[in-house]
């Protein structure tokens, strides 16, 4: 195909078979990793209530995680430049799903804080390797879409973990559904062979780790690439806190403020994962044809504006499934740009722990805002906490964007 191709499915049918095999494993493990994520935030409310946990506690085991995520995420980066992409991401993979099946065994809230919080080293490790390996597969005016497709793979796996939660919790008492529930996170083992067999290391890191020893840990934060390091990872924490901030406490809004069901709030979740999904794909596009900086200023603008509709305006049930879309649509979809900026950010040997670490470090900084706002809304509404902590990361994001550098077709040393 032609390199001027500015359609969004332009890059996949360009794709040689090893490449598509590549970005087919990446979109699988994306999918597996945000159904095992997205496992607990749908199921805070019955353990709230099977074991009188408060929504503080609730929101810290989200923090934790996603602590814990942080630090993976960095190890992993690390990793992969050193023994290779394909080979952390498989190990990324067992590691969470493994410890997504032990969950479903805790006898009590703090047994499950600590199994999420080693789950999350497995979570945070997956996004690094994924986001490195299919950064460096795809040529340069492909990056943003492909990279932003796979992207999209986490709405696919948080639709399914609320397809299954409410199968579950309608054939199965509340007591035993949360565990089946996180049992089924183990499906992703299976991706693991897939991997083993189909996805080849990419050339670019293969002759770079064949030119001798791999950077140091700590070299991203030499002096000639340290502001480099720095607003990356408050980009990364705007985007991940207000993503949190409010994903992690939706069902319970609905369910709390809104006195809904578990069942009966599929609906009102279906509407912003398919908005989700819709972000991704259109964030992807958007990558490549506008450019990473205006991808991330547009979208946080447009999630802060449609927070404040969904949050704090006295809307109808109606018209709150109709907003729906669009609060899924732009508190996911400028994530869609995140792998393949991250990746153009940094020279081949720093790539793995560059991306790795400011992703993370948004993560982790962003892990927070779950905890900060269950502590709020015993003083506010949940509500109005989602609302202030989501709008606090926006304005970060923002302006983390507006003075990074634009990379849109960078070609990778």
């Amino acid at each position: 195909m032609a390199a001027t191709d500015s359609s969004l499915a332009a890059f996949y049918r360009d794709m040689a078979v090893p490449e598509r095999r590549t970005f087919w494993a990446c979109f699988w493990g994306w999918l597996l990793d945000g159904m095992d994520f997205m496992v607990y935030p749908l199921v805070i409310g019955t353990l709230v209530a099977l074991w009188q946990v408060d929504r503080a506690s609730a929101g810290f085991a989200v923090t934790l995680t996603l602590l814990f995520s942080a630090i993976g995420g960095w190890a992993a980066g690390y990793l992969s430049d050193r023994i290779g992409r394909v080979r952390t991401l498989q190990i990324t993979i067992l590691w969470f799903s493994l410890f997504s099946l032990l969950c479903a065994f805790a006898q009590d809230f703090g047994q499950l804080i600590v199994l999420r919080a080693l789950l999350g080293l497995g979570f945070g490790g997956e996004w690094a390797a994924g986001a490195v390996l299919m950064g460096e597969a795809i040529r340069a005016q492909y990056r943003g879409r492909a990279v932003g497709a796979v992207q999209s793979g986490w709405a696919v796996g948080w639709g399914a973990a609320v397809l299954v939660q409410a199968a579950l919790f309608s054939l199965l008492p509340p007591e035993q559904a949360w565990r089946w529930l996180f049992a089924f996170g183990a499906v992703p083992a299976l991706l693991v062979f897939y991997i083993r067999r189909n996805v080849p290391e990419p050339a670019l890191a293969q002759r770079r780790r064949a030119e001798g020893a791999g950077a140091g840990i700590l070299e991203i934060f030499r002096p000639d690439v340290l502001r480099t390091t720095v607003l990356a990872s408050l980009l990364g924490v705007g985007a991940q806190g207000g993503y949190y901030a409010i994903m992690t406490w939706l069902p319970s809004f609905l369910r709390d403020e809104r006195g809904l069901t578990v069942v009966g709030s599929a609906g009102y979740l279906g509407a912003a994962i398919g908005g989700a999904f819709a972000g991704y794909l259109v964030g992807a596009y958007l990558a490549d044809r506008i450019g990473r900086r205006r991808l991330f200023q547009s979208f946080a603008l447009g999630a802060g504006a449609i927070v404040i509709a969904y949050t704090l305006l006295p809307i109808t049930p109606q018209w709150m499934l109709v907003l729906g879309f669009p609060l899924g649509f732009f508190a996911s979809g400028y994530f869609s740009g995140f792998g393949a900026f991250l990746t153009e950010l940094y020279p081949t040997r720093l790539r793995g722990s560059g991306l790795g670490f400011c992703y993370n470090f948004g993560r982790g900084l962003g892990a927070l805002f779950p905890t900060l706002v269950g502590a709020l809304a015993a003083a506010l509404s949940l509500a109005g906490a989602m609302a202030a902590f989501a709008l606090l990361a926006y304005g970060l994001m923002f302006a983390a964007a507006t003075v990074l550098p634009e990379t849109r077709g960078k070609i990778l040393e």
